[in-house]
């Protein structure tokens, strides 16, 4: 008589046996049963399309067109396209991969990949809740345009309002004005020939500037006159915040349906605008002065900065949304293939978003018969000033007017819901106990995100709003991004990181080895350390139009801009001051740098093999 021990297969998740002939129909539903305890995208490209959103937001509409311009035309392409391969590429394929073999957001993932490094991801979601913070009053601008693109004639054209100054040029007045044989001159019309002999030179400004700063913003003389909160657009800022919340209420399971609208719209306005932008006249012109090319240009230092700073920020790498956005996938998702398809659809999306803007900047230049180089502008005066201007000259100026303003709404809500997310994930995997209230969290946070809003709409908001979009995601967040490289391509190690990409997506051939490894040790880091010179060397204190800063505000600027780096630093010391082993100094950063024994991959062991009783066999 023999007694032999019978194997049996465990459920980890039930504690029943489940016998081998069935395991393997049950065991894609168990794995969707752990990845719902945190919960996972549910729809097939609900990750590829939030991650779209995220990466192609408002920068690819309102700036890259401006640096095109600016940096030789269609010149800088060239390093453009570059610096995707060397720069953003990688460190996007990075941080989805990473995030998706560990299923996890920063918060935790660094605490378990390198806990002497735990504030990378502490200093993400930092980065992550203060550029939501004035991220969102965008949305609030855009909400107020929109509705005030409803008002029948737009409510930016003229200069009869009292929110109009002197300085206020309109040139439908002034095409009235000389009709009459008269002279167009600070807002009036002067038939009287002996008066203009006196008449000063002034500069003009146009409806839709003085609209936008007079009376949107109301804007003081200087960020040390607050001023009073804007009723009108405090309730803007509120139906933006909520906006935001009710679409990420229930997380990546709402927000994965909401960005099939969100991601796609944007494209159907901007082949509606291209379509209309090159039948008016003058857009020929417009096109030729983007388009261009300057060859010279690529020889200076000035074009191959700006062309890896704009790739950077495009991308957002190290601000938390990557890392968040992957950290819900499947485990056998192909992120090699998804990171490939945002980055050539952003530099796509970019070049083709210069040819919509540069032929409506050629109509209106055309129109004010001027040249385009005076009517270019990028940033808020793009969206808010020459683009308002320029859709009170077109057919149909009210149509145009809310499907552009409805266009930016769903550009920058993509890139709100990662921003949030990524607070919402880092609060959630460092407590998973709230879980349970989720959508008290996620409401806690909107709370937060709304009053600490409230100062960019004071009077003296548009200075803070300034202060804080050149400071808060630049410093930290290239030297986050270059020890994020180091720790993972030398710490960690690359051939281990690719050992797990493979485990994910399947065996790669040896150029693919070769490649990614000799980017992510050598050419990324590189690469990374040139930008924060080239942002080093190429600072100015920052400014709005001809104001200048006071020194204090440059001082609380730098503040912002380090805190995230200074969270990072101060953890590391915590964690060597914690450690109260008798290793040396040394051997403790040795051993708090290398990951932990909870560091795995997120796929769950489904089994495990238990010994049944014994059984007698004659």
């Amino acid at each position: 008589m023999e007694y032999k021990p019978k194997l049996r297969r465990v459920s980890t998740l039930t504690g029943t046996w489940v016998d081998r002939s069935v395991a393997s129909g049950v065991a894609d539903d168990e794995q969707d049963e752990v990845l719902t305890r945190r919960g996972s995208w549910t729809g097939r490209f609900d990750f590829l399309l939030s991650l779209l959103g995220y990466s192609v937001g408002l920068g690819n509409v309102w700036r890259f067109p401006y640096l095109c311009y600016n940096n030789g035309g269609g010149a800088f392409l060239i390093p453009f396209t570059v610096m995707l391969v060397i720069a953003g590429l990688p460190l996007m394929f990075m941080e989805l991969s990473l995030a998706q073999y560990a299923g996890l957001g920063p918060a935790v993932l660094f605490k378990r990949l390198s806990p002497l490094l735990q504030g990378l991801g502490f200093g993400m979601v930092l980065v992550a809740l203060v550029v939501m913070l004035y991220y969102n009053v965008i949305l609030a601008w855009t909400l107020f345009y929109m509705l005030a693109s409803f008002e029948e004639p737009l409510p930016w054209k003229g200069c009869h309002h009292a929110w109009t100054s002197r300085q206020c040029y309109s040139y439908d007045e002034e095409s009235k004005c000389l009709d009459l044989n008269g002279t167009y001159y600070m807002r009036e019309c002067y038939a009287n020939v002996s008066l203009i002999a006196n008449f000063t030179k002034v500069a003009k400004k146009p409806p839709a500037e003085e609209f936008f700063k007079n009376y949107v913003l109301q804007l003081s003389s200087g960020i040390e006159h607050t001023g009073n909160v804007s009723i009108t657009l405090s309730f803007c800022l509120l139906a933006a915040w909520l906006i935001v919340f009710l679409c990420l209420c229930r997380g990546v399971k709402s927000s994965g349906k909401v960005v099939y609208f969100t991601a796609l719209f944007p494209y159907v306005v901007l082949i509606m605008l291209f379509v209309r932008g090159i039948t008016l006249p003058g857009s020929y012109t417009g096109i030729m002065y983007y388009l261009e090319p300057d060859w010279e240009k690529l020889k200076s230092a000035q074009i191959w900065g700006d062309a890896a700073v704009q790739i950077f920020f495009a991308l957002s790498p190290a601000w938390g949304g990557l890392l968040t956005l992957a950290s819900y996938n499947k485990f056998q998702n192909n992120c090699y293939r998804d990171a490939i398809i945002v980055a050539v659809t952003n530099i796509l999306t970019s070049f083709f978003a210069g040819f919509v803007i540069f032929s409506i900047l050629g109509f209106l230049a055309h129109e004010l018969d001027t040249e385009v180089g005076t009517v270019l502008d990028q940033g808020a005066g793009l969206a808010f000033v020459v683009f308002p201007e320029m859709v009170t000259k077109l057919q149909m100026p009210m149509f145009w007017s809310v499907l552009f303003f409805f266009m930016l709404l769903t550009l920058g809500l993509d890139s709100q819901f990662a921003l949030m997310e990524t607070v919402v994930t880092g609060i959630l995997d460092t407590f998973p106990q709230w879980r349970r209230w989720k959508l008290r969290v996620v409401f806690g946070v909107a709370t937060v995100g709304y009053l600490g809003g409230l100062v960019f709409i004071t009077n003296s908001g548009m200075y803070w709003f300034q202060l804080v979009d050149k400071y808060a995601a630049n410093w930290s967040v290239l030297l986050i991004a270059t020890i994020e490289c180091v720790l993972v391509a030398w710490v960690y190690g690359s051939e281990r990181f690719i050992q797990n990409i493979e485990e994910m997506i399947g065996r790669r051939s040896k150029c693919f080895v070769v490649f990614w490894t000799i980017l992510w040790k050598v050419v990324t880091p590189a690469t990374l350390l040139f930008i924060l010179c080239f942002n080093w060397i190429q600072y100015k204190p920052v400014s709005y139009g001809k104001y200048a800063y006071p020194e204090w505000a440059d001082i609380v600027g730098w503040i912002i801009g380090l805190l995230p780096m200074g969270v990072v630093v101060l953890t590391a010391i915590y964690k060597l001051i914690a450690d109260i082993s008798e290793k040396s100094l040394v051997e403790k950063i040795i051993s708090l740098v290398r990951p932990t024994d909870e560091w795995r991959a997120a796929k769950v062991a489904l089994y495990h093999l238990e010994y049944d009783e014994p059984v007698t066999e004659l």
